[in-house]
């Protein structure tokens, strides 16, 4: 059923403030000041070479110079757009001398496990898009690149924080069903569009361009999706993952996937949150020789949970994520003379740690998205759909989803040193652990825990250890003092973005 809410504007963002690069204004009209060429007389200039031309041609002629500096600075201006090395996508921000390390910036960020994707997510809120855009951008790129952890067979959860209202909503998967025995029934792209339809500002066919293009012309495999595939192998992956000797690719070689960029350029043109997952459930009974369901449980928008401290108010989603153990814990844990940091949830105890996959996304005002989404085991069921290019999930009821979902956001009152903290991990329950020990620490003192939070390298080029990145990401998002700052533990396992 289509939704009705208008679109949510909680953030107007703007490529800088006004006065922001004040003091580099008479420095600006010092450069800008020899571009322009002074149209005066030929016998103002004795030595003018043209001085001895009609007044007619001496203006053509300044006209043709005034021409060939403008071709010169739109030229200089698209090389410093296509090039890597500082492409901050269709609009790029004023060149300042202030700078700040690297994970901290002025209006917004994006991390999530995939560079590319990253990337993806921070251009989309250059062109005026808001985290919600950001997030749901990357989320559908992920779900081309990273097929081991996610896709549009998977589950997800989701926890948008608004700054303008000050309201917290959680995006909840539906209960499990199964399509065929073994294989979850997906439920990505209603999810997401239900989430964009809602709080998104970019018109949704726009989220789905670059992903499209990215499965249609091929995409580098990376260290954690290169890590899954040697540690799987390629039964049932191939020809989507494989070389034509049946090996798997390994990190840097390329790999595509027009099935599923057709499904993308299908879900572009839906209308609604039914729509946008009917295409591709078509295509998958048809595959596997199935009726198509009659109805199916779909993603819900609602209140997420609420916690009031001294500090603030924790929000998180609600059941059957873990997000109501997690406040339980933590409520015990702050309400206790001497907290604990290494409490762990009980109930978070699984058999097999589920492969999930976490994103990012937090802008200067203090709104920020987090999603998280999981296919169960590493590549799901294995099951490749031919005619989709999409890999169902195992998630089944006694797969117990929820112990992989729980994200969390801390909004702070009144003098409250950090506005707002999100987090989020991957590969719970371990990391679940981490994010207790986050918080306790953040609430012990947030602004020692900002300026010692973990850094990553350079965005072009970060240190990927698949042996330790592997192994579960706590993602770290925090609005302070006017500027997003974004972090990773462990350190460099997913890259981020921001302007």
């Amino acid at each position: 059923m289509a939704t009705t809410a208008e679109p949510v504007l909680y953030h107007k963002l703007q490529l800088w403030e006004p006065g922001m690069e004040s003091e580099d204004e008479e420095e600006e009209e010092e450069i800008a000041e020899p571009l322009v060429l002074s149209p005066r007389r030929p016998q103002d200039t004795p030595r003018n070479k043209v001085g001895w031309l009609p007044g007619a041609w001496a203006r053509l002629l300044g006209g043709l110079l005034l021409l060939t500096v403008s071709c010169s600075l739109a030229v200089r201006q698209l090389y410093s757009r296509d090039n890597p090395e500082g492409s901050l996508g269709s609009v790029s921000p004023p060149v300042s001398r202030h700078s700040h390390r690297p994970g901290v910036y002025h209006h917004g960020a994006i991390i999530s496990p995939s560079a590319i994707c990253s990337q993806l997510g921070q251009e989309l809120l250059v062109a005026g898009g808001n985290v919600v855009d950001a997030g749901v951008g990357a989320a559908l790129c992920l779900a081309v690149v990273h097929p081991h952890s996610t896709g549009l067979g998977a589950m997800f959860w989701g926890l948008f924080y608004n700054s303008s209202s000050g309201t917290s909503t959680a995006l909840t998967a539906g209960p499990v069903q199964t399509l065929a025995p073994g294989l979850g029934l997906p439920s990505a792209l209603p999810a997401l569009h239900l989430l964009h339809g809602r709080f998104g500002h970019l018109p949704w066919p726009r989220l789905l361009v670059d992903p499209t293009m990215v499965a249609q012309k091929g995409f580098e495999v990376d260290a954690p999706l290169a890590s899954a595939l040697a540690a799987q192998g390629t039964k049932g992956l191939c020809p989507l993952l494989c070389h034509a000797d049946g090996t798997p690719l390994g990190l840097g070689a390329q790999a595509t996937n027009p099935n599923l960029a057709a499904v993308l350029h299908q879900a572009a043109l839906a209308s609604s949150p039914d729509l946008a997952g009917d295409a591709l459930l078509s295509l998958l009974v048809r595959d596997l020789g199935l009726e198509k369901p009659s109805a199916y449980p779909m993603p819900t928008l609602e209140p997420a949970l609420q916690l009031l401290i001294p500090q603030g108010v924790l929000f998180t989603t609600p059941g059957p994520s873990a997000g109501p153990e997690l406040l339980a814990v933590l409520e015990e844990a702050l309400t206790s003379k001497i907290p604990h940091p290494d409490l762990c949830l009980p109930l978070l105890q699984t058999a097999v740690t589920p492969m999930s996959s976490a994103l990012a996304t937090v802008d200067s005002s203090g709104s920020m998205l987090l999603l998280t989404s999981s296919i169960n085991s590493s590549f799901g069921s294995g099951h490749l759909s031919p005619s989709t290019g999409v890999l169902l999930s195992n998630l089944v009821v006694r797969s117990a989803p929820s112990a992989w979902a729980c994200p969390l956001i801390l909004h702070g009152l009144d003098d409250t040193e950090a506005d707002t903290l999100g987090l989020v991990t991957s590969g719970t329950p371990k990391v679940a652990k981490a994010m207790t020990r986050t918080l306790l620490s953040h609430l012990a003192g947030p602004q020692a825990q900002i300026q010692q939070q973990p850094q990553h390298q350079a965005q072009q080029g970060p240190t990927e250890r698949p042996g330790i990145c592997g192994q579960g990401t706590l993602l770290q998002v925090v609005a302070h003092a006017e500027h997003a700052y974004v972090s990773s533990v462990p350190s460099g396992c997913c890259p981020f973005q921001g302007y």
